[in-house]
């Protein structure tokens, strides 16, 4: 991570677009919406290497209670180099700041990276399922 940095803020619609795309993640949002998505994010972290936006992630949630990680990602060629490790640490870290005690923090993790969220205290709880559904596509 030598000449990488960071900044405690949300990414800006083109550079969520351009992670996202780059990791593979193009059909998986409704990108006219991200704006406001965006805006409406509590906190966030974008990872820089040099002048180069190379990682990003974001909460949302009420922004008092209850939390979730969201769209952490790193540009494949900066992978592996501990940048989405340094990511989620970040955004813990605002969660606690903000959150009072018993305040909630959930995430849905895809593929490998349940290793790294569980390196963060995340874990499976017994009596407990994840569950969503996604909006299906309609006209607009």
């Amino acid at each position: 991570m030598r000449d990488d940095s960071f900044t405690d803020r949300v990414p800006t619609a083109p550079e969520h677009r351009a992670l996202a795309e780059a990791v593979g993640w193009r059909h998986a949002f409704a990108w006219d919406a991200m704006p406001a998505s965006l805006a409406a994010s509590p906190g966030g972290v974008v990872a820089h290497h040099g002048d180069e936006v190379v990682g990003m992630g974001r909460l949302v949630g009420d922004g008092v209670f209850y939390f979730y990680v969201q769209d952490v990602a790193v540009h494949p060629d900066h992978q592996g180099r501990g940048l989405g490790s340094e990511i989620l640490r970040r955004l813990v870290d605002q969660v606690d700041a903000l959150a009072p005690p018993r305040g909630f923090v959930g995430l849905f993790a895809a593929g490998s990276s349940a290793t790294l969220y569980a390196r963060h205290g995340f874990a499976v709880h017994e009596g407990m399922t994840g569950m969503f559904r996604v909006v299906p596509d309609r006209p607009r």
